[in-house]
């Protein structure tokens, strides 16, 4: 481990340690953990199994985005692997090596598939490249969903139930993978029980975004997605919204403004809402006791929409830090705190 990453993960103990101070569970108390847009890194998945244990956690639920951005490509060549990360050209030649780079980008959220010059230039040039682009693609992700299946079946305590929703990111051919692995529930437009009090509605579909993304829709048609679930809820006053896309300007939504290229406008310094009106209608229609969201990485907080407590832990998957959520039904919502490990 280099330096950096050694003062990296230094700090993140002490982030953990400081921020898990004074959070204690009493007898009788159902607890949330909560996080979202881990985004494929596969240390952010860990990190979300071991909370369990780690913060004494009844309940595991996982916020849309699940997959990654982007295939790492490695290419193999005379013996040596070379690959760009962080726009440096660089190379290994031991697979001790290549192990290292292929677990770094993996904990990043990357998908490294190595693969020589001639295959690496066909996915450039082919009339086919991109179908067998998206073949690749999509065979990583479907891979990486049954690596993290296992983990959880070694790591995770027996009597803790795990509940996971896609977000706009993640394409359709990812679901039957996730309904696959027995230790965890793909829970998409469905209810769930928590405890004897409370129950849960989920959707990952967001308001339209500017890079057309796979579950996204127009307002109206995305509150009566909203509409269609909460119909399930047997007691709205006893219920939590899991609805990733976050509450229109609830400064849980807050993303750069981009200019006419989708580039940052005077570098990422002036922020605008971009969540949803639809999502923000719900809430205050039927003013659930917790509303939980993600989307919006950068918008990490904690707010209130008339009596419900809505909640975006915000995400910094890239760097292999987890943040997320740690709730008590008491079985009133208590908001134990936001942490990151």
């Amino acid at each position: 481990m280099g330096l950096i990453s050694s003062l990296k993960e230094r700090l993140n103990q002490e982030n953990v340690a400081r921020e898990s101070e004074g959070m204690e569970k009493a007898e009788g108390v159902t607890r949330l953990f909560f996080a979202t847009d881990v985004h494929g890194s596969t240390a952010c998945w860990q990190k979300f199994v071991n909370s369990a244990e780690f913060y004494s956690a009844d309940v595991l639920v996982l916020g849309g985005d699940t997959t990654g951005k982007a295939i790492f490509p490695i290419i193999e060549e005379n013996g040596t692997y070379q690959y760009t990360r962080n726009e440096q050209e660089q190379t290994v030649e031991t697979d001790e090596e290549l192990e290292e780079v292929k677990q770094s980008a993996e904990d990043a959220g990357f998908y490294p598939y190595v693969m020589e010059q001639s295959e690496y230039e066909h996915l450039q040039n082919a009339e086919d490249a991109d179908d067998r682009h998206d073949e690749i693609f999509h065979g990583q992700m479907k891979q990486r969903i049954r690596k993290w299946g296992e983990l959880a079946a070694e790591r995770l305590p027996d009597d803790v139930p795990v509940y996971i929703s896609p977000g706009n990111d993640d394409p359709f051919e990812i679901d039957d993978t996730w309904r696959d692995i027995d230790r965890v529930r793909l829970v998409e437009s469905e209810v769930v029980r928590i405890d004897e009090e409370y129950e849960m509605a989920s959707t990952g579909w967001a308001n339209v975004t500017p890079w057309d993304t796979a579950r996204e829709e127009e307002e109206d048609e995305l509150r009566e997605r909203l509409e269609g679930v909460i119909d399930e809820i047997d007691d709205v006053e006893h219920s939590i919204f899991n609805f990733h896309v976050p509450p229109y300007d609830s400064q849980l939504d807050d993303a750069p403004e981009l200019d006419e290229n989708l580039k940052p406008k005077y570098g990422a310094q002036t922020m605008e809402p971009v969540g949803s009106h639809a999502v923000r209608e719900a809430i205050e229609d039927y003013q659930p006791p917790l509303s939980l969201h993600g989307h919006i990485h950068e918008s990490r907080g904690k707010t209130r929409i008339g009596d419900t407590i809505a909640i975006n832990p915000g995400s910094v998957y890239s760097e292999g830090s987890l943040q997320g959520a740690i709730i008590d039904l008491e079985p009133e919502v208590n908001v134990v705190g936001l942490v990151r490990g």
